[in-house]
């Protein structure tokens, strides 16, 4: 027998295409009568083909193998594989399963759907800018396109379930409420006049940091190893109420430099992720790690503007821009007003990833994030933009509002939602 028996319970089997090696059991997946959801689980040279049901019922196997009992059955995470056969990554199957089903098939535990599929994909390896070719503008373009396409689908249904929802209200308030009230603009004009700046530019769901890690120019390879395997795994985990909007390395500006933005609801839920992360059995010997590896660290807490909200992950490829701007104080309501119109212009020729103003760190300060297919392509979007309509004031406005801007070339880590 490969396993222990099982207690009965109802079950119904689903069919499976065998695999090719003989060596490998043919395998009948059975579960119990609940809505089942199928997992791919990335192993090599096993029997083990897991499936889940929604409520996250344990996974049961029944396998048919020459060498073994005809109707033996095994659970994933058997110790006691069969000697005839290789089964020996069982119990990292399960692993894997449950890491998954954490990540993907959760309970509605976010209101943003990041998802964190990239918590099993581990390298040790550094991201380069010579992993970037020329050839990749074809792809990157061709991916931006599905993805604007998919966005613009989404926009539209929201809009019309937002004029659903209007059209229902002004059928219930009636005319005496436009009496007694006023007109809907003059009442959002004066909310927006009790509230303070950053209400009115931001949008008040999330907060993000930003964190900056100055590694050491030896320790980048066990850096990318050790926090790639760390920071999607936090992420994965509901709980720590976190999302990962992406991480980065700095290949032009601060060498060595990883760039890394999280996604918190709002300062509850930062301080509560936190807390929850620094409780996790693994963290002492992570953060440990992380201190012999890095020789500074900074981190800002923003809030993205109401007009740019936070890219969803997607995989476009190339590079990222990350431009950074300290504003005279005093300034960041007139810079959101130029910035909101300028943005249109270059939406058309560029893709932006996000747009944040810091609230607690360096204050006065601005990241834009943007995407490229490489270098060459940046600087054709760039000079492309000063052909729309709008974005040449846009420019002669803000340039005055400036103290000081920086610019990084980044390239996204392997663990990266948004890449």
């Amino acid at each position: 027998m490969c396993g222990a028996s099982l207690p009965q319970v109802p079950m119904f089997p689903l069919r499976v295409k065998p695999r090719s090696n003989p060596h490998v059991p043919q395998a009948s997946v059975y579960a119990d009568k609940r809505p089942l959801l199928p997992l791919p689980v990335p192993v090599v040279d096993t029997a083990v083909i897991a499936f889940v049901t929604a409520d996250t019922t344990l996974h049961i196997f029944k396998f048919t193998c020459s060498h073994c009992a005809p109707s033996s059955i095994t659970r994933v995470n058997s110790k006691t594989p069969c000697a005839s056969h290789p089964i020996m990554l069982t119990q990292r199957a399960c692993a894997g399963v449950r890491s998954l089903m954490h990540t993907q098939y959760a309970p509605g535990t976010f209101v943003r759907g990041f998802a964190a599929s990239t918590a099993l994909q581990k390298s040790s390896r550094a991201p380069a800018l010579a992993d970037i070719t020329p050839e990749s503008v074809a792809s990157f373009n061709a991916k931006q396109k599905e993805f604007r396409d998919g966005q613009k689908r989404k926009e539209q249904e929201e809009r019309e379930a937002r004029a659903r929802e209007h059209e229902s209200g002004q059928k219930k308030s009636g005319k005496l409420s436009s009496l007694i009230y006023g007109t809907p603009e003059g009442r959002e004009l004066d909310k927006d006049i009790e509230r303070s700046f950053s209400q009115v530019l931001a949008r008040g769901k999330y907060v993000h940091s930003i964190v900056f890690h100055q590694v050491k120019p030896d320790k980048v390879d066990q850096y990318t190893e050790l926090v790639g395997s760390w920071y999607p795994k936090m992420a994965a985990i509901p709980e720590n109420k976190v999302h990962l909007v992406g991480s980065w390395r700095t290949e032009v500006g601060d060498c060595n430099t990883f760039v890394h933005i999280w996604e918190y609801q709002r300062y509850e839920g930062y301080h509560q992720s936190l807390h929850n992360i620094q409780s996790q059995p693994g963290f002492p010997e992570f953060d440990a790690k992380l201190k012999g590896l890095i020789s500074s660290k900074h981190t800002s807490l923003m809030q993205e503007f109401s007009f740019w909200p936070t890219t969803p992950p997607r995989q476009l490829g190339g590079i990222f821009e990350l431009r950074s701007y300290t504003l005279h104080p005093g300034n960041l309501l007139e810079w959101e007003t130029h910035w909101r119109r300028g943005l249109k212009a270059r939406r058309e020729v560029m893709e932006g990833v996000g747009a944040w103003f810091v609230q607690i760190g360096d204050l006065n300060t601005v990241h834009h994030l943007w995407q490229f297919a490489n270098l060459e392509e940046r600087k054709i979007r760039r000079e492309q933009s000063w052909n729309v309509e709008g974005w040449g004031e846009t420019v002669h406005k803000t340039v005055p509002l400036i103290q000081t801007m920086k610019s990084r070339i980044l390239i996204p880590c392997s663990w990266s939602p948004v890449a």
